[in-house]
């Protein structure tokens, strides 16, 4: 039986149609390294050039591992492209992640306005480019490039019971909620892409995702351009003061 958000229509608690036999295909396992092997000509060389602009520009490592939740709710180090001073305050994130969870406004980040970022922290962050790295969490098994976003323990211990059934996939680099609006949706609108994507997997459905992900990480970037929706800048009658 599923259970249907009212707002959204998406399922709030799923029973898996296959059950939990087989919770990474070997479809999907081949289809990981394939596309993996198929662009690392293009990938590897971004990653150097990554790699060195993150050294230049700011002191300390260029790569961040935080730990975080898989399959099962298996721990494992994430690996990420560092886009944050050294010793950033991570209570601040957690602040803002607890407010979301309460709330049911749209799942924003702290990116625009947070001190804590790098020179270009914020292009790499919202492009996606950060979690390159990750790649190498894909190819020991650990994560997929299509699935729900890795959490970090602190989330999953504050997520609700039905809310820990995203972790019946491995994690990936994209999903659905990815392309679903991402920062436009409330946090349980997110849980509730995660859940669907669980019970309906398919590697029709991964590569649909996977289409859309370019796409949707070009209109991030837009969106990055534009003004906050508070701006002076979208007031005409501002504008018309200033001309």
């Amino acid at each position: 039986m599923h259970l249907t958000n009212a707002t959204s229509g998406l399922p709030v608690s799923v029973t898996h149609p296959n059950g939990l036999t087989d919770p990474f295909p070997l479809w999907k396992r081949v289809l990981d390294v394939a596309c993996i092997l198929l662009f690392l000509p293009v990938l590897l060389p971004a990653g150097v050039i990554i790699a060195i602009f993150i050294k230049l520009v700011s002191p300390g490592p260029a790569f961040f591992r935080q730990q975080r939740v898989g399959l099962f709710g298996r721990k494992f180090m994430c690996l990420k492209f560092r886009t944050m001073k050294i010793n950033a305050d991570d209570s601040v994130h957690q602040a803002h992640l607890k407010q979301l969870i309460a709330s049911n406004r749209p799942t924003g980040k702290l990116d625009k306005c947070d001190s804590r970022l790098i020179f270009g922290g914020l292009l790499l962050r919202t492009m996606g480019a950060d979690e390159l790295p990750q790649l190498l969490n894909i190819l020991r098994g650990e994560m997929s490039l299509v699935g729900p976003r890795p959490c970090t323990p602190f989330e999953f211990d504050l997520i609700r019971p039905h809310h820990k059934q995203r972790c019946q996939v491995p994690p990936g680099l994209t999903g659905l909620w990815q392309v679903s609006g991402k920062n436009k949706t409330t946090f349980e609108e997110q849980m509730n892409l995660d859940l669907h994507y669980v019970a309906h997997k398919s590697l029709w459905l991964d590569l649909k995702i996977m289409a859309r992900t370019v796409p949707a990480i070009l209109l991030l970037i837009w969106e990055m351009k534009m003004p906050p929706e508070d701006s002076p800048l979208n007031d005409p009658g501002s504008a018309q003061q200033k001309i």
